[in-house]
């Protein structure tokens, strides 16, 4: 009696999700910094196009990418 066990997912679905939370990672790393010691000095580095735009961009196309690995299946013809 052998038991055929049907791996979830296949070796590409593990790349991209892997993939994905690379690109979820960055987009949490660039959102790091441009806070200031003294709460009286306000730093303009906060609203850089890099914080404000490709940060939630990256985290938001991340998740996406997360999801669509999971849903991913091969086409059997």
């Amino acid at each position: 009696m052998s038991r055929n066990k049907k791996i979830l997912f296949e070796r590409k679905n593990y790349i991209i999700l892997v993939f994905s939370i690379c690109v979820i990672s960055s987009g949490y790393l660039f959102m790091f910094g441009g806070g200031s010691q003294d709460p009286l000095i306000f730093n303009k580095e906060i609203f850089s196009f890099q914080r404000i735009r490709l940060a939630p961009s990256l985290v938001i196309f991340g998740f996406a990418l997360a999801l669509f690995s999971i849903i991913y299946r091969k086409r059997i013809r």
